[in-house]
């Protein structure tokens, strides 16, 4: 999966299901995606934060761009998460961590949520390995479903998991061509408690932590079938 900004719980499902997680981080960049941008519920209401970039485009790879200085963003982002949920029942486990994250050096867009997501994975328990396809394999000349079947092989995967969205990309037979079983995982939403008068689904992982808390996310982790 591309990496994204503190994405929303159905990501985070497909790391649980992993032994090794694939950060598919040598790929163009997609202009107003989830890489570098997420939604929280400000004042009941879902709203967008967004890591500022320099130089962002869709001819450039994730793994090529840079962050803007911290100066521009940093503290403005801190601050907006704490003042919205500062009265949230797991704040003061969530918050140091969010904080420790978005105080990084780190200027490289990739490594920067590719950090993210294992600190992140770790405060929920996982223990998902991790792997970035830019250090990894050096096979950007393939393309699609070629490329993953090669990352399958190099893994020596047995099991392929990718989102639901990926059934429009993949071939089943081609995966059990190289003794494959290829899998989808399909959500199914569990509503909790939020900051608004019903319930918002598909928000950042951000809001759950704060309203369920890092331990209790266990039955939402595991809220999902495969198709």
């Amino acid at each position: 999966m591309q990496p994204y900004l503190f994405p929303y719980i159905g990501y985070w499902q497909l790391m649980r299901a992993a032994d090794r997680f694939v950060v598919y981080d040598d790929v163009n960049y997609i202009n107003r995606g989830w890489i570098n941008r997420n939604r929280l519920l400000i004042n009941g209401e879902p709203a967008f934060i967004t890591l500022p970039l320099l130089q962002a485009s869709q001819n450039r790879k994730i793994c090529d761009i840079e962050i803007a200085p911290a100066e521009q963003w940093q503290k403005k982002m801190l601050r907006m998460i704490e003042v919205t949920y500062k009265k949230a029942p797991y704040f003061a486990e969530a918050f140091p961590v969010l904080e420790t994250i978005l105080s990084s050096d780190e200027r490289n867009l990739a490594r920067f949520l590719a950090h993210q997501l294992e600190l992140l994975a770790r405060l929920m328990g996982m223990s998902t390995q991790f792997v970035l396809t830019s250090r990894s394999y050096g096979n950007d000349g393939l393309a699609a479903q070629e490329r993953i079947l090669d990352i399958c092989r190099r893994e020596q995967a047995e099991v392929y998991i990718n989102a639901q969205g990926g059934r429009e990309l993949y071939a089943p037979a081609s995966f059990a061509r190289e003794g494959i079983d290829l899998r989808f995982i399909a959500m199914r939403p569990q509503a909790y408690v939020q900051r608004s008068a019903g319930f918002t689904p598909y928000l950042s992982i951000i809001d759950a932590l704060m309203e369920v808390g890092p331990a209790n996310m266990g039955p939402h982790l595991d809220a999902y079938d495969f198709v």
